[in-house]
């Protein structure tokens, strides 16, 4: 078939597509949520680098991360609708070739506003991608099939994440900071050239353009961007003791109910919050929002201890953390065996068990934790991710009409990324203030009747007046009891997350098993 005939050609019945056809175009869309993800933390381990080539300050670096994570965030829930409107294919290829775009525009940005605005585009157009890979997978697959792919998608879902601190402190190392994004080009090329001549399985509906909720899309705007934002900066601004932080609460707040109450009754709302009706699909949305807690908070805590407390370089943290990624791998084949012998529901059960498992071990750190220290724990969240992302896949969505699959997936994976947003907030929170708390108690145990303290500063008021600092002992004894405030406030976060894991894994037996349907329908696009 020419590119042509390709592009010109009607719907096909996903039924009627050869084996290879369907591997072939999923495995293309697949590359396109993964570069989606990827770029979620791929610049965080080099944040630094990135705000001294653009000469911008710590806070304003940081809305690199933000500004793409509120526009991903608002675009996530409205994917089913835009798909509806123009099709899977064309919007997943006009949102790879706008991802394309703006990343090369990232890497070319030449202060530090400019580059806010390409990222807060590139996450808008990258992000309606994700969704789309999990409905697409539900339709062109069925039996043993599905399975696998949901695999696939739970792989790709929580390992790109994962990665993304360890490639992109090795790009910065061996290249430049400007690499994070122009390794997109190639394979964003690829997607859009690819999908359009492979996923032909549904056609555009304008009409829908006509009968739109717009005003519920106004206030899921609002209340996902104020939302993320205060999430994002309110640890940093010590919330609502700020002004700017209690104005964009209170419109977050606002706005959500506006647009619960909208979406109710509305007769066509642009996101299903009928389908939190369905036990299994409510239960799944809970267990999607805690495992997003459990891979982007992780992320963010692990590369933030071996930075602040070890003084690790970008490299160095992404080779320390690069084994959940490996471990995950490894548990592919396991899952896949697995969940052609047992309930998924079990299955599920055990990842979230093994999940809070792994956040128990790391509560023992110490300021002396490195890659070694880390392995254990780091291996067990790798298996653990692998055995509790894709039995929620299909057990949440692989229940649900065909009809109602595209709009609840954009919900299904809006859950994942609140949970994150807010995991890292609660986490950064008890950073903060447990780190004060930690610091404290460990000061009042120094004193004058310490009698170890007492021998460590004789030994080492020497060495300090030799150089010509008589106060540098004291300096030197701060910094080491914060040094130790700070470890123990990461076991904290740490336990925390825990315990979110096994609230989660108590919940699980409440879900029903899901036969889906064996042989996916052309009708569900």
């Amino acid at each position: 078939m020419n590119l042509r005939a390709a592009f010109a050609a009607p719907p096909m019945d996903p039924a009627k597509l050869g084996a290879g056809q369907k591997v072939f175009a999923f495995a293309s869309m697949c590359v396109g949520m993964f570069i989606a993800l990827l770029d979620i933390q791929i610049v965080s381990a080099s944040l630094r680098d990135i705000g001294g080539g653009l000469s911008a300050g710590v806070d304003e670096t940081a809305w690199v991360q933000t500004s793409y994570l509120i526009a991903e965030i608002v675009v996530i829930p409205l994917s089913g609708w835009l798909s509806r409107v123009f099709s899977t294919r064309w919007l997943f290829a006009l949102s790879a070739a706008g991802f394309t775009l703006t990343s090369l525009l990232c890497g070319a940005a030449w202060d530090i506003q400019s580059m806010i605005v390409f990222r807060a585009l590139q996450g808008f157009l990258g992000g309606s991608m994700i969704p789309i890979v999990f409905t697409t997978a539900f339709v062109f697959f069925d039996g043993k099939q599905r399975v696998i792919a949901a695999a696939t998608i739970g792989a790709i879902a929580s390992l790109a994440p994962t990665l993304g601190p360890t490639l992109g402190g090795w790009i910065t190392d061996h290249w430049s900071w400007h690499w994070l994004f122009f390794i997109n080009l190639l394979p964003g090329l690829f997607v859009t050239i690819a999908v359009p001549m492979l996923v032909n399985i549904d056609a555009p509906d304008f009409s829908l353009l006509r009968r739109a909720d717009y005003l519920g899309m106004l206030l899921l705007a609002i209340f996902l961007g104020c939302l993320e934002y205060t999430l994002e900066e309110g640890p940093r601004w010590n919330w609502l003791t700020d002004s700017t932080i209690t104005t964009t609460a209170w419109l977050s707040g606002l706005c959500g109910v506006g647009f619960v109450i909208r979406s109710l009754t509305y007769d066509h709302p642009v996101v299903d919050l009928r389908a939190l009706r369905d036990l299994n699909f409510a239960l799944g949305c809970v267990f999607s929002f805690v495992t997003g807690i459990g891979i982007f908070a992780t992320i963010y805590l692990t590369p933030l201890f071996l930075g602040r407390v070890e003084g690790y370089s970008a490299l160095q943290i992404g080779e320390a953390v690069f084994s959940t990624g490996i471990f995950q791998i490894l548990s592919i084949p396991l899952y896949a065996f697995l969940a052609q012998r047992f309930d998924l529901r079990w299955i599920l059960m055990a990842g979230l068990a093994l999940f809070a498992l792994s956040m128990w071990d790391f509560t023992p750190i110490t300021h002396d934790w490195g890659a070694h220290q880390l392995l254990l724990p780091q291996a067990l969240r790798g298996a653990a991710q692998q055995l509790a992302v894709p039995p929620v896949v299909t057990l949440t969505l692989g229940g649900l009409p065909p009809a109602r699959l595209k709009l609840a997936s954009g919900l299904f994976n809006l859950m994942r990324n609140l949970g994150g947003a807010i995991g890292i907030a609660i986490c950064a929170t008890i950073l903060n203030d447990r780190t004060n708390l930690h610091f404290y108690r460990l000061a009042e145990h120094l004193n004058t009747s310490n009698e170890a303290m007492n021998q460590w500063l004789a030994q080492s008021a020497g060495h300090f007046d030799s150089v010509g600092d008589p106060n540098g002992e004291l300096q030197q004894l701060w910094r080491l009891a914060f040094r130790e405030a700070q470890t123990l406030s990461y076991a904290d976060a740490f336990l925390a997350i825990a315990v979110c894991f096994v609230i989660a894994t108590v919940l699980v037996p409440a879900m029903r098993k899901v036969a889906p349907p064996s042989t996916p329908s052309a009708d569900a696009h």
